[in-house]
C-alpha cells in the first residue's frame, strides 16, 4: 500500500490538515537516513500515532482541549526494547491485511483501544529501524471518539499514556541523546515522567514540526544516552 492521505484534509480538525495535506510528498527522506536492505530481509511493522483533539485550528496556549497523542511504555522484563516509550504496534500478522489493519489491532491489543471510535487518515512512508531490522509503517489516525485505555498484559506493557502535543513541543522537555558507542545521536524527550528517544523521539519530533506544532529548543543540550537511562531506571537492550 502506497503511502499518503486516507481522507480528504478538510475532514479533520484544522491543527491535523496541515499533516494530512502533506502525506502524499513525503519521502522516506524527511524521517530518517535509512533504507531497508534491498534483500527484502526487513521484517514488517505498523505503529499507530493516535492524534485525540477537538475541532479547534490549533493547540490551545492554555493547555485546555489540546490535541494529545497516545504512548505506551514497554514492560521492564522484555528481551528488547524494555522499558522503552513506543507508538502502539508491532509486526505485521498474515491476516492483517494491510498496515491500518496491523496498527489498529496491536493497539488493541496493548491498549484495549476500541477501533470504532479511531479514524485513519493518512499512511507515512515506510521506516526502516536497523536496530531491529524492521521496516515500520506509521498509520497517522484521528481519535474521533476517545475511550478509556489501560494496560492490557503487564508482561508487555507497563504503562499506557496521553501525552499532550503542547508539552512534547514545551522546550523544557526536550534535549538530544548520543550514544557514544554507535555513534548514533537523536532528539528525546522527557514528559509526565516519561523519557522518549530512539524511533519514537524521532518520529515525534519530525511530526511536531511538520504539523506546525514545534517551538525553539536547544539542540545543543547533548546528554549521553546511557545516563539518560539510569536516570530514568531503563536499561539499553
Amino acid at each position: 500500500m502506497r503511502h499518503g492521505a486516507l481522507v480528504d484534509a478538510g475532514e479533520v480538525p484544522g491543527w491535523l490538515r496541515g499533516l494530512v495535506r502533506m502525506a502524499d510528498e513525503l519521502d522516506t527522506g524527511a524521517f530518517t537516513r535509512f533504507t531497508p536492505p534491498r534483500d527484502g530481509s526487513a521484517r514488517q511493522a505498523a505503529v499507530l500515532v493516535l492524534l485525540a483533539g477537538g475541532s479547534g485550528d490549533a493547540p490551545s496556549a492554555d493547555g485546555a482541549a489540546d490535541p494529545d497523542v497516545l504512548l505506551v511504555r514497554r514492560a521492564d522484563g522484555q528481551d528488547s526494547h524494555a522499558g522503552q516509550v513506543a507508538f502502539p504496534g508491532g509486526g505485521v500478522d498474515r491476516g492483517d491485511g494491510g498496515p491500518v489493519a496491523t496498527a489498529l489491532r496491536e493497539a488493541r491489543e496493548e491498549t484495549g483501544l476500541d477501533p470504532d471510535g479511531v479514524r485513519p487518515v493518512a499512511l507515512f512512508p515506510e521506516l526502516y529501524v536497523p536496530v531491529s531490522g524492521f521496516a515500520v509503517r506509521p498509520v497517522l489516525a484521528h481519535w474521533e471518539n476517545p475511550t478509556p485505555v489501560d494496560v492490557v498484559d503487564p508482561g508487555e506493557v507497563a504503562e499506557v499514556a496521553r501525552v499532550r502535543l503542547a508539552s512534547l513541543a514545551d522546550p523544557a522537555n526536550r534535549f538530544q541523546v548520543r550514544r557514544e558507542d554507535a555513534g548514533w545521536q537523536g532528539p528525546a524527550f522527557r514528559v509526565d515522567g516519561l523519557f522518549v528517544w530512539g524511533f519514537t523521539a524521532g518520529l515525534l519530533s519530525v511530526l511536531l514540526a511538520l504539523g506546525g506544532w514545534e517551538r525553539q529548543w536547544d539542540t545543543s543540550d547533548v546528554r549521553p544516552l546511557d545516563v539518560a537511562l539510569r536516570e530514568h531506571g531503563q536499561r539499553l537492550g
